[in-house]
């Protein structure tokens, strides 16, 4: 990673051109191609530095809801149970954590209520695993800007 790549990071956390060709903008700002850009972005996120680049939206204005669910897993079937969560677009991140209550794979899905209900349906019957689920109650907003250069 180069200094290049670390001001790049910083650029797409804070102020993401919303431009019809937003890395051809942000490669002006750097001093490289467009095609520069999409390459050092993809690197960095096969090196997972970058998992996901897109916007916060507010589900509740757009007729959606959001799931904050936790699979009990073993560390064995840890790979196989994310996998299967990771399949569902809706989902935004998986991660596993532990927990003294044994619930430790936490993972959030964002749809329509009938539609998480589905994918929960899906998951629990795919993976054979049981499931707590926190529907979102009331939203705190936070931003999260990493200081990287």
């Amino acid at each position: 990673m180069d200094e290049t790549d670390l001001i790049l990071l910083s650029m797409v956390q804070d102020g993401f051109p919303i431009v019809s060709r937003p890395y051809l903008e942000l490669g002006h700002a750097l001093g490289v191609s467009e095609d520069e850009v999409l390459e050092r972005l993809g690197r960095l996120q096969a090196e997972g530095l970058i998992r996901r680049i897109g916007p916060i939206l507010d589900l509740g204005k757009l007729g959606r809801s959001g799931m904050l669910a936790a699979l009990r897993v073993s560390l064995a079937e840890a790979d196989r149970a994310a996998q299967v969560v990771n399949e569902y677009p809706e989902v935004s991140h998986n991660y596993l954590r532990p927990n003294e209550s044994g619930y430790n794979m936490w993972f959030t899905v964002s749809a329509s209520e009938e539609r998480i209900s589905e994918i929960l349906q899906e998951i629990r019957t795919r993976t054979g695993l049981k499931m707590l689920m926190l529907p979102t109650i009331r939203i705190f907003k936070i931003g999260v800007k990493f200081d990287i250069i």
